[in-house]
């Protein structure tokens, strides 16, 4: 980023003295352009997908989506915006904020921090993300990168997640989507929420309706009956008696 070149900055918070502040401090620097203000990390990507931002300051605690899963999210953005978080957070959290190309700002702010990590700002690299992450609850939404955009899958929208080589799929009721989370650590992130019925397949548990013998390729296997959906997914021997838990 060319120091001298007009930055173009977004603010994210979801109180308004707070957003309030940003702008009064902002206003005291040069060479700034705020594009607009967010409430929750999904504005902040409805807003990123429609106008070219910079610099993202984002609050880590807001509803609907926070800002560790924004910043995950924002990666796919092309080119991802650089993000300062700002936080109430107390110091042992922000051991995980302790390198140089993540920045945080911790409140109330101050305009000489605050110009400090304009400066330095950078986009996040993937191991910074990663030591961010333990901070951040499970995910709300999925982001798939589709003709040039990311789109936000709500994870209480997905029906069953199938490993497909490379990619994840994710079925919903409409449609299915493609992403690049391994079944694996899927499975780890959303152990309460989805059950491995099979080595390939985890399934959300308020989708299954129950089992059945079906007639398959000429042999006789047991399947889930899923909601909203015709098909069904296969279940392996060694799961079966994970579905006959679950139905007790």
């Amino acid at each position: 980023m060319n120091q001298s070149d007009t930055v173009r900055i977004l603010i994210a918070d979801d109180e308004a003295p707070a957003r309030n502040r940003l702008r009064e401090l902002l206003g005291d620097i040069a060479n700034l352009n705020i594009i607009g203000e967010a409430k929750n990390g999904k504005e902040v990507l409805e807003l990123v997908a429609e106008t070219p931002v910079d610099i993202v300051l984002l609050d880590i605690r807001m509803p609907q989506m926070d800002g560790i899963e924004a910043a995950e999210h924002l990666q796919k953005v092309s080119p991802p915006p650089a993000i300062i978080f700002t936080t109430a957070f107390d110091a042992y959290a922000l051991q995980a904020f302790d390198m140089n190309a993540v920045d945080y700002l911790l409140k109330p702010i101050r305009v000489e921090r605050l110009q400090t990590a304009i400066n330095k700002a950078r986009a996040l690299l993937p191991a910074q993300l990663t030591a961010i992450k333990p901070l951040q609850p499970k995910r709300n939404f999925f982001s798939v990168h589709e003709r040039g955009r990311v789109l936000l899958v709500p994870v209480a929208d997905v029906i069953y997640m199938r490993a497909e080589l490379k990619y994840t799929t994710l079925r919903t009721r409409d449609r299915e989507f493609l992403i690049e989370d391994s079944l694996t650590s899927l499975e780890q992130e959303f152990s309460e929420q989805f059950l491995r019925l099979h080595r390939n397949c985890l399934v959300a548990k308020d989708a299954i309706l129950g089992y059945e013998k079906r007639t398959i390729e000429g042999e006789q296997r047991w399947v889930a009956l899923l909601k909203n959906l015709t098909e069904t997914v296969a279940v392996s021997r060694r799961q079966m008696h994970v579905l006959k838990e679950l139905g007790n």
